[in-house]
């Protein structure tokens, strides 16, 4: 089996939840082979158990694993924990990665994938997860917090965000006013541009917009420069 056998900077804990018992063996197999430490599961209910015992590093959840699903364990997850969550799914549709944005997912990977390519996604996912420190970053009269992740604009009460959210106005934030192309968000987010991620970044500002935003349609805080990227605008 060809595996990437690099090994990661320190053993890393990783949780595997999924149902197809042949899957979950193979994945175990291939991340043990990079060096990492695996704990799996083989429904919602013991994934939670699971994460709840083992505190892994990184959380891989099956969508249509049974109840909760892995979307549901994803939103539980994140009510008490940023640790990074990538999805896994035979499903490739819009609607499946807008709801695992709105889950709190940091990645989405589509059935089938090589061990190599879920190796060196997981990876990827570690090395963005690690690069967030705990700081704040002022912009003008925006706030974004990085250990606590919320934006404060003004007066106005915190806003929650998700790591994904915030990974992408870590960017925008330390830029106020400028545009940053869609090519750069999405190498900083997820370490690649293909067409999947995207549809995600369209989507990813979409929900921002919908947190930051009086009137999402109008934008006045997010702001799109047309056939360029993105800016974050602070008064």
């Amino acid at each position: 089996m060809d595996v990437d056998t690099e090994p990661p900077s320190r053993s890393l804990n990783i949780l595997i939840a999924d149902d197809d018992a042949d899957l979950r063996a193979l994945i175990g197999f291939s991340l043990r082979q990079a060096g990492f430490n695996v704990c799996s599961a083989a429904d919602g209910r013991s994934a939670l158990q699971a994460f709840a015992t083992q505190r892994p590093d990184l959380v891989l959840l099956d969508v249509n694993m049974p109840p909760p699903n892995g979307l549901e364990v994803c939103v539980t997850i994140r009510q008490s924990s940023t640790v990074p969550i990538m999805m896994l799914s035979v499903r490739d549709q819009e609607d499946d990665l807008v709801a695992a944005i709105d889950a709190g997912a940091d990645d989405y990977v589509r059935k089938p994938f090589s061990p190599r390519a879920l190796i060196a996604r997981v990876r990827a996912l570690v090395r963005r997860g690690t690069n967030i420190n705990p700081a704040s970053i002022d912009a003008g009269n925006i706030r974004l917090d990085l250990e606590q992740h919320t934006l404060r604009i003004g007066a106005a009460p915190p806003l929650s965000l998700t790591p994904l959210e915030v990974k992408a106005l870590q960017l925008l934030a330390t830029s106020p006013g400028r545009t940053v192309t869609a090519e750069r968000l999405l190498n900083h987010v997820w370490g690649r541009a293909t067409l999947r991620e995207r549809r995600t970044l369209k989507q990813l500002i979409y929900r921002l917009r919908k947190k930051l935003e009086d009137d999402p349609a109008s934008p006045r805080v997010l702001q799109t420069t047309p056939g360029a990227g993105y800016k974050l605008v602070a008064e």
